[in-house]
């Protein structure tokens, strides 16, 4: 496919006026070949792998930046999951010291946020998997650049409530030793985790892939409120069309720039991520997308329409635009990141359950809401399990990154700062399902995953 610069300048006014930027670029890099019985050694290995393709991302990425004026917010790392590279030192105080490894070489590198500090676990754990997850609170709480995540499911497996069940102890721990429980935002469960993500705290390099790939995650939620908003009186099929049209166009500026920069990198170039993905700027609000469809606030009747409507021509639109889209892509619907989806729990338009109902559309799920420290471990483990039956059942990909802050309850406000935002703790149901949980095994796989 062809792209010219002529393209990217049709979106100079959607760059200058409504905030269209490459939200990121993520380098996926293979680790397993620095595996080395020798811990030192190997942990010097990843930090000079890391570093060094690390600085290389984000002086090419600043080119690009200058050369066509878009904006590349984030420069990030995804790595081989580290339970799979640590198998030979599965060792608690070892996942720490390879964690600010990691971290150092990040920041060494100027790299924003480096993920890949997990485990696939949706049919079982290895002792490896299991001493990852009790590190957990440690390097969340001890390290500034590293994210985490955990798939503990998908529509072939099924769903391992036996790992699910150790999360919600996980988070409490992780919460009481990071200042306003922030390590536990770094952190996200899947299932169904797309391998090729480009975007935090969920990114990994996959193990299909090569050692090294680029995967590129654009973002314009407010050129499409935009456009949304100058076609008030179309039907629902005319403005699933704007909405497609303008998405192709986006596309096409992401994988230009995507696939320039692999070629800088001498790296495959991967895909192209279409997600719309809030920031706290004002106009960069999904929710304000979904207000401008004409719902009077986000969680109103009519909201899981218009995120359906939404998911769909942002989803046809990049398809329309690359053969090369994958990752995530629809639109996210995080709390504390969307000014938009703040205002609308604040003033109790959107509550969990309806938030949960927003997700069975969406494509990504519950992110970055906040709820009561002192809710039981049991509870935070039912609200996850709750979210990823959907993934499981509806073969989609769905994810919980739950922030459980101590000392706040329902109705208070918890400050993050930056890209994180801010939260107001959400109330959850008060009623237990511990004994429900506390039976542990797998959620058997759906009949649609005997397709062969």
């Amino acid at each position: 496919m062809t792209i010219t610069v002529e393209e990217i300048y049709e979106t100079a006014s959607m760059i200058l006026d409504q905030h269209l930027d490459i939200r990121t670029t993520t380098v996926g890099i293979n680790l397993k070949d620095c595996i080395d019985s020798d811990f030192e050694a190997f942990r010097k290995k990843v930090h000079n792998r890391i570093s060094s393709f690390g600085r290389r991302l984000v002086t090419e990425a600043e080119k690009l930046e200058i050369k066509y004026g878009i904006p590349i917010v984030n420069k990030r790392i995804s790595i081989t999951p580290v339970s799979l590279i640590m198998e030979p030192h599965a060792i608690h105080e070892r996942f720490v010291e390879m964690a600010e490894t990691i971290d150092m070489a990040a920041r060494d590198a100027g790299i924003d946020f480096i993920g890949g500090f997990g485990a696939l676990v949706e049919k079982g754990m290895t002792m490896s998997d299991r001493v990852l997850i009790d590190a957990l609170p440690d390097v969340l709480s001890g390290t500034e650049r590293v994210c985490s995540f955990l798939n503990v499911g998908s529509f072939r497996a099924g769903l391992n409530l036996d790992a699910i069940n150790l999360i919600g102890k996980m988070l409490l721990e992780t919460a009481k030793k990071s200042k306003n429980a922030i390590g536990c935002a770094k952190f996200v469960v899947f299932t169904n985790a797309p391998q090729d993500n480009p975007f935090m705290a969920g990114a990994f390099h996959g193990v299909g892939e090569g050692d090294f790939t680029l995967n590129i995650g654009i973002s314009g939620p407010g050129v499409v409120r935009a456009v949304v908003e100058k076609n008030r009186d179309c039907d629902l099929t005319g403005l699933s069309e704007i909405i497609k049209r303008t998405v192709f166009k986006i596309t096409r500026a992401g994988e230009l720039v995507g696939r320039e920069l692999a070629a800088a990198l001498e790296i495959p170039f991967g895909i192209v991520d279409i997600s719309l993905a809030s920031t706290t700027a004002a106009g960069d609000s999904v929710a304000r997308v979904i207000e401008a469809f004409g719902i009077e606030k986000t969680g109103a009747h009519g909201s899981t329409l218009a995120v359906a409507l939404l998911m769909d021509a942002v989803k046809k639109g990049g398809a329309m635009a690359s053969g090369n889209v994958g990752g995530l892509s629809g639109t996210f619907i995080p709390v504390s990141e969307d000014a938009g989806m703040i205002e609308a729990v604040m003033s109790g338009a959107l509550g969990l359950d309806k938030l949960e109902a927003l997700t069975a559309v969406c494509s990504v799920g519950l992110d970055m809401f906040a709820i009561p420290g002192d809710v039981a471990p049991e509870t935070i483990c039912a609200i996850i399990a709750d979210e990823l039956a959907i993934g499981v059942i509806n073969n989609k990909t769905t994810g919980v990154r739950v922030i459980p802050v101590p000392g706040k309850q329902a109705g208070d406000i918890v400050e993050f700062g930056g890209l994180l935002g801010s939260a107001p703790v959400m109330a959850v149901n008060p009623f237990s399902s511990a004994d429900f949980l506390k039976r542990g095994g797998r959620l058997p796989a759906p009949v649609t995953s005997m397709r062969n």
